[in-house]
């Protein structure tokens, strides 16, 4: 599976908007049937959504489709919808544990078989904080079914839990959603799946999204949801490795690959080890993605 530095959202009932997220850069899509989508136009929304699925690119950008929630009417209806048209992968919102994810992972069991999908194909990005709950089960997602990505949002949380506001004055987050997205960050690499860190709602500072990107990147994920295609280049650009970073890490990678017994080397006058080798060896699969 290749690693997604930038997943982007788009409304699933703008045909115009659709088609422009198709062309900004993003290493994935997610055509958004909750949120951004009134209640009313969903039923319009699902098809739109499978027919943009039918007919896209699939070179460019994965595509995934963000559900409603598992405990609403409309999960079900939106997963029939979608599944027959074979998207990337389903991003679960509200996702309160594990359970979800199996839980979906079922309906897809049966909606692979349906449409002859080669069973397991649609993955599941489980959006793993935005309920009271979710927070408490984020160390047990290893082994759920499906599962590529986990990510946090701090939105939804807040609201959640009647806070007031997410951030401080400096506008930074304060202690409970730092909390959620560090647990969220461990969740993911316990998990072995992707870590994708959550969205900048200000779209127009390019500035604090990019000290964002580079303090995600620094703490361990490995991408970032945008919710404007103007975000889109930044986030590409912070989470790819530099030319120098490339370098270093295909000289740790062939000085283990010439020392294969070895289980520390010295490099550049530094020593390194088996934890250096796992984040060269990351590092490479990164770049190819760029």
């Amino acid at each position: 599976m290749s690693i997604l530095r930038s997943m982007l959202f788009v409304p699933g009932d703008s045909e115009k908007k659709m088609a422009k997220g198709g062309g900004v850069g993003a290493d994935a899509l997610i055509l958004d049937l909750e949120d951004s989508v009134a209640a009313s136009r969903r039923p319009i929304a699902r098809e739109m959504i499978h027919e943009y699925l039918k007919a896209a690119d699939r070179s460019r950008s994965e595509l995934w489709v963000r559900i409603n929630p598992l405990d609403t009417a409309d999960a079900l209806r939106d997963v029939a919808a979608v599944a027959r048209a074979k998207p990337d992968g389903i991003a679960l919102p509200k996702c309160n544990g594990p359970a979800d994810v199996l839980q979906l992972s079922h309906y897809l069991d049966a909606l692979e078989i349906e449409h002859g999908i080669a069973q397991g194909s649609i993955g599941i990005c489980a959006i793993a904080t935005e309920t009271a709950a979710a927070p408490f089960t984020l160390g047990q997602y290893k082994g759920a079914p499906r599962l590529r990505i986990l990510t946090w949002g701090a939105e939804d949380l807040a609201a959640a839990i009647g806070a007031s506001s997410n951030k401080d004055a400096a506008g930074h987050y304060t202690a409970p959603y730092v909390l959620a997205r560090s647990l969220c960050l461990f969740g993911a690499h316990a998990a072995g799946v992707q870590g994708l860190d959550t969205v900048q709602p200000d779209f127009r500072n390019p500035t604090k999204l990019r000290e964002e990107c580079n303090d995600g990147r620094r703490d361990g994920f490995l991408g970032k949801i945008a919710i404007h295609p103007d975000q889109v280049a930044v986030i590409n650009e912070c989470f790819t490795p530099s030319e120098a970073e490339i370098a270093h890490a295909q000289a740790v990678i062939d000085a283990f690959k010439a020392n294969p017994d070895a289980g520390t080397l010295s490099l550049d006058g530094k020593m390194i080890d088996m934890p250096h080798l796992k984040q060269a060896e990351r590092v490479m699969s990164i770049a190819r993605r760029g």
